[in-house]
């Protein structure tokens, strides 16, 4: 099983606001990195996780309208994602679905009766990381979006295997299992 973080994973980081479907743009091959594990790996394909807020405010409508864009996105590439998660909680709400915190990953692992320890989580930044050790799965960093910085400024990336984009991730993974 392979969880995505959206953000900097996925697509590229938004300058503007992280919500605006006209604005997402998939970094380049990730939606074909996403239909390779779709097509060829013999485990589960990725579940993107993320927290949208602008201005304090969750924008929940625009998330799913992003969603939908790159549902089909994939889908005209013959993939798809199994389930899309969030949380709508801002940071003062000190929430348990909230990264670092492994509510969300928890949740996942339950509707999808998987083990987390056999779970690896493609992400970017430290507080993926933290939620992703805390809830016994496999982080991995993916160096697009906030990876670089996560990589050189936190010592507990030492034991992380770092990937140049979602893409090197796929392609490593894959060989692993043939």
């Amino acid at each position: 099983m392979v969880f995505l973080d959206r953000g900097g994973v996925i697509n590229h980081l938004q300058q503007k606001d992280i919500t605006e479907v006209e604005g997402w743009d998939p970094i380049s091959g990730s939606i074909e990195a996403i239909n390779r594990f779709k097509k060829r790996a013999t485990w589960s394909p990725s579940r993107p996780t993320t927290r949208e807020l602008r201005n304090g405010i969750t924008i929940e409508e625009d998330l799913l309208k992003l969603y939908e864009k790159m549902q089909r996105m994939l889908f005209t590439r013959g993939a798809r994602v199994d389930g899309i998660f969030y949380c709508l909680h801002g940071p003062e709400a000190n929430s348990i679905c909230r990264e670092p915190r492994p509510g969300l990953i928890d949740q996942i692992a339950k509707e999808f009766e998987i083990e987390r320890s056999k779970t690896v989580m493609g992400e970017g930044s430290i507080s993926d990381i933290r939620a992703a050790k805390m809830a016994s799965a496999k982080p991995v960093l993916v160096r697009t979006g906030k990876g670089d910085y996560t990589m050189q400024h936190f010592a507990e990336m030492l034991d992380v295997p770092v990937y140049d984009d979602l893409a090197h991730f796929v392609r490593e993974t894959l060989l692993r299992r043939h």
